[in-house]
């Protein structure tokens, strides 16, 4: 049994308050399945599922976001959707379901991907007032009475591997210099689904600079993480169409690539965004590839510190790692994002002429997907 990437589609990534801020999320993620299916040419009353991720499925993106997108697109009612929250890896897991249920004989058609509006449903929301661990005692006799936070642990990272900020915002200056760049040769034209006059990505900033960096005060103290070397909040929704070899044939679709790898690992819940590390390992493994064999790399940019321990420990050639920028220039739609990245992962290696690309992002809790693709 294979599965099959037959298309990949995503809105722009709109900043928060911008372009994208007042768009329902369902008519955003909708917007992205409708162009799926037109540009791969499948029949939607043949697909078996919708997959979504979203991450704070309140109000807007509440009673299960993927059925209401597809519905709010004008497709069949007898096709059901379900919503997936592993954090910034639910887009990515999203497929990873899509994939093993096709692998498994059970599907043949799934679309799968993720939407979230950043703007209208604010990061954490979820989580307020109280968190997910407050009250728990099997987590605080395991973990204790500590702080658990992203910004902690981008800066606890960054001190594990000797990090310091001038490094770090070497890296996010790079971020946007690639991803400006990367508009500029409309290497994303392919793959953007345009909303209205909204046909590019918000976030890059074409002015800032490593002076403007270092003005900038540590999002805690004594800290050398700062809002420059984080993702940014963005509005943003991408889905791909994953089939089986059946499903190919019976429809006359054009497999784009194969997934030849997809698994997820767990770490440090309290370091937290150290996972992609050690899922790597154990993916090339499973996988029998080198890294030498992977052409090119997507490792989500939460922060720098995360991307930078992750090429220390793995040996990764920086010039193949998120050579268009990454969410630190480009925005991270937090339940979307991982569908994004695999969306510009096909096309790159479709516009270069590579084989094999990998993806991998950290996740709340210390966890880390990883999967592989490779280019028909």
């Amino acid at each position: 049994m294979e599965a099959f990437l037959i298309g990949a589609a995503r809105t722009p990534v709109g900043r928060r308050g911008g372009a994208l801020s007042a768009v329902h999320p369902a008519d955003l993620g909708g917007h992205a399945i409708a162009a799926l299916l037109e540009r791969t040419g499948a029949d939607p009353a043949t697909v078996d599922d919708v997959i979504l991720g979203c991450v704070d499925t309140l109000g807007p993106q509440s009673g299960d976001i993927a059925r209401t997108c597809w519905l709010a697109a004008g497709l069949p009612e007898h096709v059901p959707g379900v919503t997936v929250d592993r954090q910034c890896g639910s887009a990515q897991q999203a497929v990873h379901f899509a994939a093993q249920a096709v692998l498994s004989g059970t599907a043949d058609l799934v679309v799968a991907g993720g939407v979230q509006s950043m703007s209208q449903v604010p990061i954490g929301s979820a989580m307020a007032p109280h968190g997910p661990y407050e009250g728990s005692v099997g987590w605080a006799a395991r973990y204790g009475d500590q702080e658990i936070s992203q910004f902690r642990s981008a800066d606890e990272i960054a001190g594990k591997w000797g990090l310091g900020r001038a490094e770090i915002e070497q890296f996010a200056l790079d971020s946007h210099r690639r991803a400006v760049r990367a508009i500029d040769e409309g290497r994303f034209r392919a793959e953007i689904v345009p909303w209205g006059d909204c046909d590019t990505d918000e976030c890059p900033r074409r002015d800032t600079s490593a002076a403007r960096m270092a003005a900038l005060a540590p999002l805690r103290e004594g800290g050398v993480t700062t809002a420059a070397a984080a993702s940014q909040l963005a509005d943003g929704a991408a889905a791909l169409l994953v089939a089986s070899a059946r499903a190919v044939r019976d429809q006359g679709l054009r497999p784009r690539a194969r997934i030849l790898h997809l698994s997820a690992r767990g770490d440090d819940p309290v370091l937290m965004l150290t996972a992609p590390i050690a899922a790597t390992a154990h993916a090339l493994r499973r996988s029998g590839l080198r890294l030498a064999d992977i052409d090119l790399f997507e490792v989500n940019e939460a922060f720098a510190s995360v991307v930078l321990a992750w090429l220390r420990e793995t040996g990764a050639d920086p010039a193949r790692v998120n050579v268009n920028g990454g969410a630190i220039a480009l925005g991270h739609p937090l339940g979307a994002t991982g569908a994004r990245l695999l969306t510009s992962l096909l096309h790159e290696l479709e516009r270069t002429g590579g084989r094999f690309g990998l993806l991998t992002m950290c996740e709340g809790g210390g966890q880390a997907n990883v999967t592989i693709i490779e280019r028909l």
